[in-house]
């Protein structure tokens, strides 16, 4: 399998690994059985995210797209946050193989799933803004 050079850059020097122990937002989503879980936390001041942080459990292509995808929001508003679709992290990270393509959708879904999770601690309900989360289509197969 081929990977660009910024997909093996984010693999072998992922940014903000960790957790975040007062996070304002945590999202899980992944299914052992297809061995990828992404965990994000956010921590959000107004509406701007200043802290994200990620744990992937997978292959190199999830952590990958997990690294770029906080790299991506940090320091943005919640809006953009929620209009970051996999394609873009795929286009920052200069493709990915066909086959690793549900590895940039769970990141995606990690961060909408971070912040609908932020948006219940506020007591809102956060359908009507993160929209509904599916289910992990790739797990399901």
């Amino acid at each position: 399998m081929n990977y660009s050079e910024k997909v093996m850059d984010h693999f072998t020097n992922p940014r903000n690994v960790g957790e975040i122990p007062d996070a304002d937002g945590i999202g899980e989503v992944g299914n052992a059985k297809c061995g990828d879980i992404m965990k994000i936390y956010l921590k959000i001041d107004g509406n701007v995210i200043t802290d994200v942080k990620f744990k992937t459990f997978g292959c190199g292509a999830a952590v990958a797209t997990s690294s770029m995808a906080t790299e991506m929001i940090k320091g943005k508003t919640i809006d953009d946050a929620l209009g970051l679709t996999n394609k873009a992290v795929m286009e920052a990270l200069d493709g990915l193989p066909p086959v690793k393509i549900h590895c940039s959708v769970l990141a995606e879904e990690a961060i909408k799933s971070a912040l609908a999770d932020y948006y219940k601690r506020q007591g809102v309900d956060p359908e009507p803004i993160v929209g509904q989360l599916p289910p992990c289509e790739h797990c399901s197969k």
